[in-house]
């Protein structure tokens, strides 16, 4: 990895070089380029009509044809439609629910890192409690309880995933306020806000940014299992809904793999995709894991 980036280089464009030098970083940037094309050029190219049904019995559950690339669903539906259009709404969801989770984790992580005091210790109580608790069965009791729409899957699982976000930024902010420059400032005069937004901040981001990539897999993941298990958005098609009607309709057992298949795929893939390209930015923008 030092090679291919010197000290001197250009923080962004050293970043960008140890993660594109990593086969494991390259790997995930390809992977994610490929679903980002799809997601947004394939719905364009090819729409899904979630009204267009079959008009006979003959075209439900139809194998791969040349007219039908992955075949049909069971209400007679093009399937490689549905995948496409699908992509969009399972990275929209991934996406939106790790702001709000990312947004939390960080103000939580940076309140109880600066103000160790009984704040802190309140903080991260709350954040441990969150902890111990069994992640899964709490977001399919939330999204039982507050109802199946785009929006609240995305509260949910946002809302509900932040806690290792916070025990990060909290470690290091916990090492920044102990450092000169900051016992610098605060003598000079500087208010606690202007120390955190200014001074601190912008040297936890580089974790705050690894850590956002992995937290993505984890919320795309977390919709999947949400929708698989008919708590998702029923208007909306998203991988996870497909694999929900499929085994709904019986693919399993008819022997129906090619609905099955390209959803299951695609939430494989994007997943490992943000995890690869996520280990290698961890390695290389967390300073304990650095090894140049």
């Amino acid at each position: 990895m030092n090679e291919n980036a010197s000290p001197s280089t250009p923080y962004r464009d050293r970043t960008w070089a140890l993660l594109w030098a990593d086969p494991m970083g390259r790997a995930g940037i390809f992977i994610l380029l490929f679903i980002l094309i799809i997601s947004l050029f394939g719905p364009l190219i090819d729409k899904f009509n979630s009204r267009e049904v079959a008009k006979t019995a003959e075209e439900i559950l139809q194998p791969p044809t040349a007219q039908h690339w992955l075949g049909t669903d069971e209400l007679g539906r093009d399937v490689f439609r549905a995948t496409l259009a699908g992509s969009r709404i399972s990275l929209a969801v991934g996406l939106l629910a790790t702001a709000i989770s990312i947004l939390v984790g960080t103000i939580v992580g940076l309140i109880a890192g600066y103000y160790p005091g009984i704040w802190g210790n309140i903080l991260m109580r709350l954040t441990d409690f969150f902890l111990v608790l069994p992640l899964l069965p709490l977001i399919i009791i939330l999204a039982a309880i507050f109802g199946q729409s785009f929006l609240i899957t995305i509260l949910v699982i946002g809302l509900t995933s932040w806690p290792s976000t916070a025990r990060i930024v909290r470690s290091q902010v916990l090492s920044l306020r102990e450092r000169q420059f900051v016992e610098r400032v605060r003598a000079m005069g500087a208010t606690d806000f202007r120390i955190l937004s200014v001074h601190i901040l912008p040297n936890v981001l580089p974790l705050i940014f690894a850590n956002t990539v992995l937290v993505i897999a984890g919320s795309i993941l977390a919709e999947a299992t949400l929708a698989f298990l008919g708590l998702g958005d029923p208007v909306r098609v998203s991988w996870g809904t497909m694999l929900h009607f499929a085994f709904v309709a019986g693919a399993a057992g008819r022997g129906a793999w090619w609905y099955l298949a390209p959803p299951g795929i695609g939430i494989v893939m994007v997943v490992l995709g943000f995890i690869l390209t996520g280990h290698t930015l961890d390695g290389i923008l967390n300073p304990r894991l650095r090894d140049y």
